[in-house]
């Protein structure tokens, strides 16, 4: 079942761990980045350092972690340097030091200060505490003065003595005498640490979740199975124990059947309230509570006292002959207090629809249960108290039409004969669910004064029922539907416009098969809508997932993080129905596109272009100056087409916002983009770059094409003569087999291939692969190994305006089948 599961990003708890050790006395601290050695600036200090020293927060903040604003004229020299040392090697110390406060008041501080560590052993903050000991130490001066003269260090009667020991004092205590240390650290404690007997310090890091193998995860999947369980059984609780005080009654014969079912409940009952003592919880603060004694009291003043009360073993006195049987019975009634549980836990069922419209309707059905119990209890008080009217009851008239009547014996009612036990209760339920819902048809009916008021309390609790229950599935069915009845509703508002505005028939065809294919890919929801609500932290980084194919792309490589976070709030999901045109012919650029799925052509006067596929880019090359595009051909969907698109503004603010990658991003386009739509674009490659793209590939080729100079098939590549004009690099009769090779796989476009010699160098090409769409004149060629034949497929593919003056090489394959 979903269950609300808390807050379960892992944390960093220093700051709140070191704030509540600190006891009221020692709560004067401030922490320092070590990481810094210049200065070591103050992170953070406490309220009690503020009100120790006089300096607000903001005075203290990025001040230097030696405190040297509160230095002055009695400061120990020594002492300072000991502490600049201490910092500078990033270990520990402890000393007295004589400190002044913003109001230039003097005050004796315990400095004790503490390298903090993280996780990889390193030392990231200090953490200096400060405790005024100025009382402390007046006592201790004042205790150094009566041992002296007890001593008779101290002449009496000198006018010079006072100031002296003044002097001499404040000498003794600055210059270290060993003496005056060792009482000091007798009085003073000075190595007892901050934290008295707590723990040593915690390291600066990211709490690890504090998980036990002992302790269940409230979230569990094993904790939702024991619920479910736990919700039949207290199911059967509500149902059999009314039943059994209500028409079983002392009948032992009839109560022992259940007795095995009802041990077996209370067996689970208390493994459960074993589990509870060891489930998390999430508490109000919305953390997880993983520790077992907070877990304890927790459930202890929750709900402990009703889950042991439901728990009781009453069946247990069976095995001891009571036969008190309707006493048990009642007794077990308090187990229904386990249905408070119940109450408590659905708002974890209401994230499922039809979950909770099966409770709903469990819950209708075992009020009307409780409610014939009720029912058959009137009908049978009504006889046995009534010496009289006996007669007139329900129970009496039901069993005069069943012909199994009740007789009266001597001059108390009894249940002498009467219907069977399951005939009565199905009479009891048939009015009870009769009464409910309203639509009773009397067979059934009230007689008695008690039986008719008891009629009229049924209904009210019926109309009430239905006002509560049946409001709610009305409600959840609704919900469960909303998204099927919005899709009907926005198709008739569609089939609307269309009839209201005359369109004809192929732009309708369009328009509904564009509309039902896109809900069929979102399922009718608007992810901008949907996520326009959340902070823009969030919202980029669920953007970022949503667009990581066009992000990955090779383009983006030198973009920043921020640059990539801002740049994934401008990219819109779009899509295009086979025969729709993505642009046309002069428009003007508003997008670069990335096409995900499906395949798309570029047409210019009716001739094809460039047939592009999955992972292909489609745009311009863009300048920082000029930012208005025209487009320079159509670009038409030829299948159902999922596609990125990269708005232009947004990516233009985005570049005004990164210019250190707003150049690298001009020049990198040009290279990424499968087609260039930029009107008056220069479509022919420079024979310069076609042959460093060349030299490029020939770097990057597995295979060691330099063997293949003196192999046999060089004269076949060399004898083929051209039947039209290749490129003038390409039609030479003197290229060696490497040179023609090489000129193969550039423009074939394969990806890998491997390749060796056998025996008198005869080459093989094995596992050939071709990974992208032939860039020549609409050929598509795959070269494979089986008998070292390259098979030659006219197919028309992906033509490139720059290879528009290239002819096909058509002596290729018949060449090599030779």
């Amino acid at each position: 079942m979903p269950v609300m599961k808390g807050l379960l990003a892992p944390q960093n708890t220093f700051l709140d761990t070191i704030a509540t050790r600190f006891d009221g006395t020692h709560s004067n601290f401030i922490l320092a980045n070590a990481q810094m050695s210049k200065g070591f600036p103050i992170v953070y200090c406490s309220d009690g350092f503020c009100e120790l020293t006089g300096f607000s927060r903001a005075e203290v903040m990025q001040k230097s972690c030696a405190c040297k604003f509160l230095y002055g004229p009695e400061t120990s020299e020594s002492i300072i340097f000991s502490i600049d040392e201490a910092l500078e090697e990033r270990k520990e110390f402890k000393d007295e030091i004589m400190f002044y406060k913003k109001t230039a008041v003097l005050f004796w501080c315990l400095l004790d200060i503490v390298p903090i560590k993280n996780e990889k052993g390193d030392v990231v903050l200090f953490l200096a505490s400060f405790k005024d000991i100025t009382d402390t130490k007046a006592k201790t001066i004042q205790d150094d003065k009566k041992e002296d003269r007890r001593r008779g260090r101290v002449k009496t009667g000198s006018p010079f003595s006072s100031a002296r020991l003044r002097s001499s004092t404040v000498l003794y205590h600055i210059s270290g005498h060993l003496h005056s240390r060792e009482k000091s650290k007798s009085k003073i404690k000075l190595n007892k640490n901050v934290f008295g007997d707590l723990p040593a310090l915690p390291e600066y890091k990211v709490a690890d979740a504090k998980k036990s193998k002992f302790i269940l995860l409230h979230y569990s999947t094993f904790k939702a199975g024991w619920d479910w369980l736990i919700l039949l059984a207290t199911f059967y609780v509500a149902v059999t124990v009314p039943y059994n005080v209500c028409f079983i009654g002392d009948d032992d014969d009839l109560t022992r059947t259940t007795t095995v079912s009802d041990i077996a409940v209370e067996i689970l009952f208390i493994i459960d309230i074993v589990f509870n003592f060891r489930t998390t919880y999430v508490s109000k603060s919305g953390q997880v509570i993983f520790d077992a004694r907070q877990i304890c009291i927790h459930y202890l003043t929750t709900w402990f006292i009703i889950d042991l009360v439901a728990a009781l073993p009453f069946d247990l006195l069976y095995a001891f002959k009571v036969s008190v049987v309707s006493v048990v019975h009642l007794l077990k009634t308090v187990r229904l207090l386990r249905l408070l549980r119940l109450l408590q836990k659905m708002d974890r069922y209401s994230q499922h629809s039809t979950v909770v419209l099966t409770l709903l309707m469990s819950m209708f059905a075992l009020l009307a249960h409780w409610m014939a119990c009720i029912w058959y209890i009137i009908g049978k008080m009504e006889m046995e108290a009534n010496a009289y009217n006996w007669d007139i009851g329900w129970l009496h008239e039901l069993g005069k039409r069943l012909e199994s009547p009740y007789y009266a014996i001597g001059g108390v009612n009894g249940t002498v004969s009467g219907p069977a036990i399951r005939s009565v209760y199905i009479a009891s339920l048939y009015f009870t669910l009769s009464s409910l819902t309203s639509v009773g048809f009397g067979n059934v009916s009230a007689n008695t004064d008690i039986e008719k008021i008891f009629s009229i309390c049924v209904m009210l609790i019926g109309a009430l029922m239905h006002a509560l229950v049946f409001g709610n599935v009305t409600a959840i069915i609704q919900r469960m539907y909303s998204r099927w009845s919005q899709y009907h509703t926005r198709t008739k508002d569609l089939k609307d416009f269309i009839r209201v505005h005359h369109l004809p028939q192929s732009l309708k065809q369009r328009m509904l098969e564009y509309f039902q294919t896109t809900w069929s890919v979102n399922n009718g929801i608007d992810c901008n809508e949907l996520l326009k609500d959340f902070p823009d932290e969030l919202r980029s980084d669920i953007t970022m997932h949503l667009n990581k194919e066009i992000l990955e792309l090779s383009l983006f490589a030198s973009a920043s993080r921020g640059c990539l976070r801002s740049l994934s709030l401008h990219i819109k999901t779009s899509f295009c129905a086979p025969g729709e045109y993505l642009l046309r012919q002069g428009d003007a650029l508003q997008a670069i596109f990335f096409v995900c799925s499906g395949s798309m052509e570029v047409l210019k006067d009716g001739m094809v272009l460039a047939i592009l596929g999955k992972g292909d880019l489609i745009g311009a090359n863009l300048s920082l100056d000029d930012r208005v595009i025209k487009t320079n051909a159509d670009v038409k969907a030829l299948t159902y087409c999922d596609l990125q698109c990269v708005n232009l503004r947004g990516l233009y603010e985005v570049l005004d916002l990164y210019p250190e990658y707003s150049h690298r991003f001009v020049q990198d386009i040009q290279q990424d983009l499968t087609y260039n739509l930029r009107e008056g674009h220069e479509t022919h490659v420079s024979l310069a770059k076609e042959r460093e793209r060349e030299r490029e590939r020939e770097r990057k080729w597995p295979g060691h094409l330099e063997e293949l100079c003196c192999c046999n098939y060089s004269q076949v590549f060399t004898s083929l003569q051209p039947k039209h004009h290749w490129p003038t690099y390409t039609h030479t009769h003197t290229h060696t087999a490497t040179r023609l090779l090489g000129e193969a796989v550039q423009i074939c476009g394969l990806t890998r291939v491997k390749m060796k010699t056998e025996g008198k160098r005869q080459l093989r090409m094995e596992d050939v692969f071709v990974a992208e769409r032939l860039r020549l004149l609409g050929y598509y060629c795959t070269i494979y190994e089986h008998n070292t034949i390259a098979q030659y497929q006219c197919v028309k593919v992906n033509y490139f305006p720059s290879l528009d003056h290239r002819k096909p090489y058509s002596l290729l394959v018949p060449a090599l089948q030779k």
